[in-house]
């Protein structure tokens, strides 16, 4: 407000001075020398003004354009963000399933692919839910499995979804073997990331980095699925067996999608 009042007074000074002195119009007349020496001064200090508001104005304009084009390329640039990641995870998800396609190809077996949809949020059960079931001839009992190893077996289903127990719950058995010397034991499940291989004699030969496979003889699960590997040995000098640790090859913690096996091949078990 100051400011406006201050530009108006010179503005007003400066055509009253040029009013009284515009009739002078002789160039070497003394009172027209007088004339420019006070009007000047006043017309300097308006032209500033006048300059100083019009680069403000101009700044102000240019600094809200400036703001706007920021947010224009923020949002743009979001939304690249958003479309790189959601770019990342279809081509992360393709790569399973091409994993998993892989793998059911590989094998005589029929089977179909499900995703994991919920998890048993307890820590009494580690049990998983899966968007197959009935319908798609998913059933009590089945094996399930990923290109790593062998996840657990389904042991409830609906008509779309199916409930998987995990081998790393203590209530889930598999029927193995320690893939380089033979000696035959029951994987059970221990804790979140590791299994037993329980009722192994103190004499059969195992090292820590043995590969355990599924033996094929519960009927459930196809001989040679992986499982895990040798982690731990404990031989006790009493006692008949050995306490041995394996870490699963299956990330349970990072499980998308999954294999059920709907049929063994046919010399695969025994009678289920």
């Amino acid at each position: 407000m100051m400011v406006a009042v201050v530009i108006c007074a010179l503005i007003a000074i400066n055509l009253i001075a040029l009013f009284v002195f515009a009739r002078y119009v002789t160039p070497s007349s003394d009172p027209r020398s007088f004339g420019l020496r006070f009007i000047s001064p006043p017309q300097r200090a308006v032209a500033v003004v006048i300059r100083s508001i019009k680069s403000v104005w101009t700044h102000y304009f240019y600094l809200v354009s400036t703001e706007r084009e920021n947010d224009r390329l923020k949002e743009i640039l979001a939304d690249a963000s958003r479309n790189d990641v959601q770019c990342m995870e279809a081509e992360q998800a393709n790569s399973r399933f091409r994993k998993l396609l892989d793998f059911k190809n590989s094998d005589a077996v029929r089977s179909v692919a499900a995703e994991v949809i919920g998890k048993d949020p307890s820590q009494w059960a580690k049990t998983i839910i899966i968007d197959k079931g009935v319908a798609e001839g998913v059933t009590r009992g089945l094996a399930v499995v990923v290109p790593e190893g062998v996840v657990g077996q389904v042991i409830d289903a609906a008509n779309h979804y199916a409930k998987v127990l995990l081998i790393i719950d203590s209530n889930c058995a598999v029927d193995a073997l320690v893939q380089q010397t033979r000696a035959h034991g029951i994987v059970k499940g221990d804790s979140e990331s590791r299994c037993l291989l329980k009722y192994v004699s103190r004499k059969e030969p195992v090292n820590v980095g043995d590969n355990i496979v599924s033996s094929g003889l519960d009927g459930v699960f196809m001989k040679g699925l992986q499982i895990g590997k040798v982690s731990g040995i404990v031989r006790n000098k009493s006692g008949i067996f050995q306490d041995i640790t394996v870490t699963p090859f299956a990330d349970f913690e990072k499980i998308e999608e999954v294999l059920v096996l709907l049929a063994l091949p046919p010399a695969a078990g025994i009678h289920r």
